[in-house]
Order: C-alpha cells, then structure tokens, then sequence
C-alpha cells in the first residue's frame, strides 16, 4: 500500500527530468556561438534522420577549392514543425544558409536558416 502512494510522485519527478534528458544528450560547445557565417553552395544530400538531420552543403569559396560543409540540423519533429519535409531539399538544389560555425575551423556548423534558389525560408536548429 505504501508504494501506491509514492507511484504518482515517482511519475511525476521522472516526467519532469525527461525534457532535461533528452535536451542534454551532446554539447553544443563544438559549434562558436559567437560567429554566423552566410555560405551559398549546393546540396550533396539531404540526411532526414534521428536525433539530427543534416545537410551535405559543397561551397566553391571565392580565395580556394570547393569545400564540403556538414550542416548539423534539429530533431526531425522540430523541424517538421518548421516547415521541413524528407522531401524539401535534394541533391543539386542551391541554398544559401546561415551557420554557427564549428570551433575548430572545420567546414562545418549548426544550420540557423536556409534559404532556397525561390527564396523561402526555412529554420533549421532551436
């Protein structure tokens, strides 16, 4: 009878530290908070997968040889709610996109807008 009455205070506690969990599960301390950078390339491919989606983006920078950029997207059900289908992007589509850099100077980041070549906008991280 006793553990009857702890059962929903159990339940609760738990329910409370799963968004905490799930929000916790990597460091965003790779990406430079401190900068965006705007890059227009094409798109390699387009990953709609879990916990991240990410895109493929090969960048022909003005001072140097094209660049390979892995762009670090949110949940799927995030961007889902932003707009993001499977479908949305596909090989060859040009987008311009605004990114956290990584800290390390590698061509990557965390994707915080792309543009399409007709202009829509889509979100891409929380």
């Amino acid at each position: 009878m006793t553990a009857n009455r702890f059962l929903p205070l159990a339940a609760l506690g738990s329910s409370l530290a799963l968004p905490i969990a799930v929000h916790a599960h990597h460091s965003p301390a790779m990406f430079d908070g401190s900068k965006q950078l705007t890059l227009t390339g094409t798109v390699r491919e387009f990953q709609w997968t879990n916990p991240h989606s990410y895109i493929q983006l090969v960048v022909e920078p003005d001072d140097g040889p094209e660049q390979e950029w892995s762009l670090e997207m949110g949940a799927n059900v995030y961007l889902y709610n932003l707009g993001w289908r499977p479908s949305t992007v596909k090989a060859g589509d040009t987008l311009t996109v605004t990114v956290i850099p990584l800290r390390n100077g590698k061509p990557g980041g965390l994707l915080v807008e792309a543009r399409t070549a007709d202009g829509k906008a889509l979100g891409g991280s929380p």
